[in-house]
């Protein structure tokens, strides 16, 4: 079955890096377009950013700059890449996959707990 594993989460102090990976099995990834999304607690899930299937990388302005997403079709795997970090940056942060051709996403990720310090 279809699955996408997150890790690389952590506490780190503001100004600091981390980078998350999202690894997928089960599916066609270099068909799939690969999106993050995060959800700080008492807050709605919010979009962070998108690489599609032929690597064009989509931003949110919040992240834009600082976060970088990349794909490695060998390995199944996307990135996050954390820079810049800021306390607000503290969230769950999850992956997810979507076919090219839709809208919707068919797989999520359980998920990266990212905490920022002051």
């Amino acid at each position: 079955q279809v699955q996408l594993v997150e890790s690389g989460g952590g506490l780190v102090q503001a100004g600091g890096s981390l980078r998350l990976s999202c690894a997928a099995s089960g599916l066609t990834f270099s068909t799939y377009d690969m999106t993050w999304f995060r959800q700080a607690p008492g807050k709605e899930r919010e979009f962070v950013g998108r690489i599609t299937w032929s690597g064009v990388n989509i931003y949110s302005d919040s992240v834009k700059g600082r976060f970088t997403i990349s794909r490695d079709y060998a390995k199944n795997t996307v990135y996050l890449q954390l820079n810049s970090l800021k306390p607000e940056d503290t969230a769950v942060y999850y992956c997810a996959a979507r076919p090219r051709d839709r809208i919707n996403y068919d797989y999520w990720g359980q998920g990266t707990q990212v905490t920022v310090s002051s």
